[in-house]
């Protein structure tokens, strides 16, 4: 089975980030200078795919246009010779036309529905999930979803991305349960169940799924219920839990750091440590990056004071 296909839900409305998602898609946030939404889709190209579903929603259309011709703009860097300018304008347009299909989730209904919506689309054969907000840098190396889909090659199965967590961070996740607890360090682990969002003490381990997957086509089958789970939304891990009364499922531990760009605190993060891979501005930030460092080290605490 070839896996072509990739699904990016795109529907959120992004209220941790108002007032700049009021008018603006979140999936547009600039990292460094590239929105959000670029490097997923980048990540899809270097692992081979050949179509991109965009589940989206209401007011997104400007993620279309991202991945479109700007003529106006193309003509001016044209006419002033910024060919490396102009270069980069056109390197969104996907090659060959046709590649981004765009459907919508008419109703907030969770991560599961979204990835339903694109059924029609991407039914019939396997596929991958990214989620743009979880931006994963893998320091020049193969991009994760790549590392899966050579996993995928191997073992012809659906396979989540889990990274370890903290104990108390159990709850903001899906949480695996390892088949074999003595392979949890492994590299690759067939899994046994899917907790979502479980408390410290019912965590089956401390394996995340975060926001990579491929999936068989009968997925579907599962999210077509329509099952509410936590928080009333129709949970995608849900859907892979019952999926796996039938058919095998691994986590796999990708080689990357993982910055969660739907939070204010790991999208900065993001930021300073692309930013910092630069040297034209890591030369610049260092500096103030210490001098602000310097500043709130001897900054009395709320406490002393």
């Amino acid at each position: 089975m070839k896996l072509r296909t990739v699904v990016i839900p795109v529907a959120g409305l992004g209220t941790r980030f108002l007032p700049a998602t009021k008018t603006l898609p979140k999936e547009m946030l600039p990292v460094v200078d590239k929105p959000l939404i670029q490097y997923a889709v980048e990540e899809a190209w270097a692992a081979g795919m050949e179509r991109i579903v965009f589940v989206t929603g209401r007011g997104k259309k400007i993620l279309e246009d991202h991945f479109d011709h700007n003529p106006e703009l193309e003509e001016a860097l044209l006419a002033r010779g910024k060919d490396t300018l102009l270069a980069e304008a056109r390197s969104t347009i996907p090659q060959p036309a046709g590649t981004l299909l765009y459907t919508r989730q008419n109703q907030p209904l969770g991560l599961g529905h979204a990835v339903w919506c694109a059924r029609h689309v991407a039914g019939g054969e396997p596929f991958a999930v990214i989620l743009p907000d979880d931006l994963i840098d893998t320091g020049g190396g193969k991009p994760v979803l790549q590392q899966m889909a050579e996993e995928f090659d191997r073992l012809q199965t659906s396979i989540v991305a889990v990274m370890a967590v903290e104990p108390w961070q159990t709850s903001k996740y899906g949480i695996v349960a390892p088949l074999n607890r003595e392979e949890i360090d492994a590299h690759c682990i067939q899994v046994n169940g899917l907790i979502e969002k479980p408390l410290a003490e019912a965590a089956p381990s401390n394996l995340a799924v975060i926001g990579r997957y491929i999936l068989m086509p009968e997925i579907f089958q599962y999210l077509e219920r329509k099952h509410q789970g936590v928080g009333g939304e129709v949970q995608l891990t849900d859907a892979i839990a019952a999926l796996l009364e039938k058919q095998a499922v691994y986590a796999f531990r990708f080689q990357g750091v993982r910055y969660d760009c739907g939070d204010k605190v790991g999208f900065q993060m993001a930021n300073i440590s692309l930013a910092l891979q630069r040297p034209q501005l890591r030369d610049q930030l260092l500096p103030l990056l210490q001098e602000q460092l310097d500043r709130y080290h001897h900054q009395p605490s709320a406490v002393e004071e």
